[in-house]
């Protein structure tokens, strides 16, 4: 949203009115959206024309993401792998911009034919370029609990090796928590739990009771330095990154 983006209330919105259906007909539904969704795919026969709309107002003006501190410091920590489970082309469009090569991978295709050396984007829950990628309804979401599609065995195989920064994640989301549960399960399992890369998950507001949860499942919750603003937090944060990693003068 900081570059323009709609909420997913916008979305929730354009739904229902499509549908013709009043505000409160998801009201009290856990994942609501993604109920909504589905039934969309119901009536519709699919989700292309939701897709097509989400495509055209879902584009931000380049210079605005070039203008964007946050994609600049992104491009510039130069990540080996950002899984992102956003569809839009931001994060595309800000390596474009900033004229650093990158591969994006969506598919088991593009996970095959992406070059080494490059920062590989991961498009976790789909791309706009391929319909069949995207995970946007009620049956998506279950269908990827299985946590067995390419994307998440390639997941998998980052977090065995890699230590894994998680930013703007909700850490309530409950996908994203068995996702955490399953990778604290497969060290478990291994009997090697010690020798676990380090993992972090970046929150604006620190908590106790989640702090702990994660602890567990051995991920480290970091949050905004001391003396930055609510706003922006996580810039400050991605510069102190970038401040440790340039070599002294």
């Amino acid at each position: 949203m900081a570059v323009g983006l709609p909420s997913w209330q916008c979305l929730i919105d354009h739904l229902l009115d499509d549908l013709g259906l009043e505000r409160g007909a998801i009201e009290g539904m856990h994942g609501g959206y993604q109920m909504l969704a589905e039934y969309y795919r119901l009536k519709r026969g699919g989700i292309g024309p939701l897709r097509s709309w989400m495509d055209r107002n879902w584009r931000v003006d380049p210079e605005k993401i070039g203008a964007s501190k946050l994609h600049k410091l992104i491009v510039e920590l130069d990540f080996p792998s950002i899984y992102t489970t956003n569809y839009d082309r931001n994060l595309e469009t800000a390596f474009d911009v900033l004229d650093k090569r990158y591969a994006k991978i969506s598919n088991a295709k593009e996970i095959a034919s992406a070059p080494a050396g490059v920062t590989h984007i991961i498009k976790f829950h789909g791309d706009f370029d391929d319909d069949a990628s995207l995970v946007l309804t009620e049956t998506d979401f279950l269908n990827r609990l299985a946590f067995n599609s390419p994307l998440d065995v390639r997941f998998r195989a980052d977090a065995l090796g890699s230590t894994l920064l998680f930013i703007g994640y909700s850490m309530s989301d409950p996908n994203i928590r068995l996702l955490l549960h399953r990778i604290w399960q497969t060290w478990e399992d291994s009997g090697h739990r010690h020798d676990r890369p380090e993992s972090f998950a970046f929150v604006a507001q620190r908590n106790p009771v989640q702090e702990a949860v994660l602890a567990n499942w051995g991920i480290t919750t970091v949050g905004p330095p001391d003396d930055a603003r609510a706003d922006d937090g996580l810039i400050q944060f991605l510069l102190n990154i970038r401040q440790c990693l340039e070599p002294p003068t």
